[in-house]
């Protein structure tokens, strides 16, 4: 799919107007209902926009918003800024004024623009998918769905309550829409992974490949029912404590005894540039080079202006500064583990002389491969990878899912083995695993939302705090209200008192 699709893109992003016509429109999925679907390359061109918001958005889109917002948010990022507060700062800072902030706003936008463009698609395939035959109709209805589901689940990780739209409204009908309670937003979610695992192909051949699969949407129903299954924590946030962890076994099982996917064994080539779609990877956001607007954003997100001199890329500044990672996260890695060396870098000292003694990110980078400018890399963004889906099942036997320790000890040790590490580990914990997660998954923004799902979040941050604040800068313990984020001011402007916001903000 990488070039097909993209060029598709590519050519919507030259000519937007045409190309798109009313699809991008405001979130919530205002707007009227777009005319232009009259071939079956009209859907395609509507479903291609639809993962390109996976892709856009004001601060880069879903890579950089899992950065941001999960990443940042968690004890592997210890964000203090050199040069004024930068955007992300009170988000590592737990401040409760982030209402205004730009990654809130960009979180919510985003995500419901894309649920605009499936549920116009959806509503459009409904009408008038009569051209378009039956097979390539019902992929792309499970495409729709799979995407509209994880833009949901995007929100509800974030949000907790977000308005339930299901297909294209009218600007006057915007108005009148509620936040539903989490269990609703989830009720859609099921049913649109449901109908994904039911319609879509196990895989796919030539320029097809990089959509969504079943198993990518099994691999996501089956984290959608562990979040589902963490604790509620007295807030109206994504854990609904159902106890879904034989649901979610089922599923991961299954994914297993495909053979669809495999264990990578060497940690470097799961993220290799030139081993894209590799056996691992379930679902990745697609991008390419070209200075066309296709190229990621992310790999640089987190990497001062500072280090690119010190590898003598002549990119012009971004006015980006370092953040670092937190010396925990660090201190966690055993000698000897591959994970580390490559994920980080220690410091650097840059051809202007300039020194940097902490640790940053670098996970992403290949200056071989640079594209034009710090804005543009080729490298996928791995949504979901078999080695998640294989700790996911850990996780779920802890949880008396059914299973054994030995199962788990397995699994654990698979991981540990392919960092590098010698001997063996037993009698695995749930803490033991989830630590084992942030070394392994370090940098793809999972580390908040594990830490949430498995009632971890409060003690393990408020423990961080004074361990890692050296420049005294994270004043306060969090409470549960920090779990989820506030609603954005401009919705909450936008909504005329129809939505509250959420209580700590």
């Amino acid at each position: 799919m990488k070039k097909t699709y993209l060029t598709l893109l590519a050519a919507c992003l030259i000519g937007l107007a045409g190309c798109e016509k009313d699809l991008n429109q405001a979130p919530i999925s205002s707007g009227s209902t777009p005319t232009f679907y009259a071939t079956q390359a009209d859907f395609e061109q509507a479903l291609n926009a639809t993962y390109n918001m996976l892709r856009v958005g004001d601060n880069g889109g879903f890579p950089d918003r899992q950065l941001n917002l999960s990443e940042t948010r968690s004890d592997n990022i210890y964000g203090v800024g050199d040069a004024g507060v930068r955007d992300w700062e009170p988000v590592n800072n737990f401040q409760t004024t982030l209402a205004t902030n730009p990654y809130i706003a960009e979180a919510w936008d985003s995500d419901f623009s894309g649920i605009f463009r499936a549920n116009t698609l959806l509503d459009q395939l409904a009408a008038n998918g009569s051209v378009v035959d039956d097979a390539t109709r019902k992929r792309f209805e499970g495409e729709a769905k799979f995407l509209r589901a994880l833009y949901y689940f995007d929100l509800v990780r974030y949000f907790g309550k977000v308005p339930v739209v299901d297909h294209a409204l009218v600007p006057s009908e915007v108005g009148k829409i509620q936040r539903s309670p989490v269990a609703d937003v989830y009720k859609l979610i099921l049913s649109d992974l449901q109908t994904a695992i039911d319609n879509l192909p196990v895989s796919y051949t030539g320029t097809n490949i990089g959509r969504a699969t079943s198993g990518a949407a099994k691999g996501m129903l089956a984290l959608v029912y562990l979040t589902r299954s963490g604790p509620t924590y007295g807030i109206e946030g994504p854990g609904l404590a159902t106890n879904e962890y034989a649901q979610a076994l089922k599923l991961l099982n299954e994914i297993i005894a495909s053979g669809k996917y495999s264990f990578l064994p060497k940690y470097s080539d799961i993220f290799s540039y030139t081993n894209e779609n590799n056996a691992e990877v379930l679902f990745d956001v697609q991008y390419i080079l070209g200075g066309v607007g296709l190229g990621a954003t992310y790999p640089g997100l987190l990497v001062p202006d500072t280090y690119f001199t010190f590898l003598k890329i002549p990119y012009p500044s971004g006015g980006l500064e370092i953040r670092p990672i937190a010396n925990d996260l660090l201190n966690s890695y055993p000698a000897g583990d591959v994970r580390k060396t490559f994920n980080f870098a220690e410091g650097f000292t840059s051809t202007t002389g300039f020194k940097e003694t902490r640790w940053l990110m670098k996970k992403y980078l290949n200056e071989n491969l640079k594209g034009s400018n710090r804005s543009d890399w080729s490298i996928n963004w791995i949504v979901l990878r078999y080695t998640d889906i294989l700790m996911m099942k850990a996780e779920c036997i802890l949880h008396g899912a059914g299973g054994t320790q030995a199962e788990v000890d397995a699994i654990v040790n698979q991981v540990r083995a392919r960092a590098g590490l010698a001997g063996t580990v037993s009698n695995v914990t749930l803490p033991q695993l989830m630590e084992e997660r942030r070394r392994e998954f370090a940098g793809e923004g999972s580390r908040w939302h594990d830490l949430v799902r498995e009632g971890l979040v409060l003690n393990v941050i408020n423990a961080w705090i004074p361990k890692e604040d050296t420049r005294n800068r994270m004043s306060r313990n969090i409470d549960a209200n920090q779990i989820i984020y506030p609603v954005p001011q401009t919705e909450l402007t936008s909504s005329g008192g129809l939505y509250q916001q959420n209580p700590g903000y």
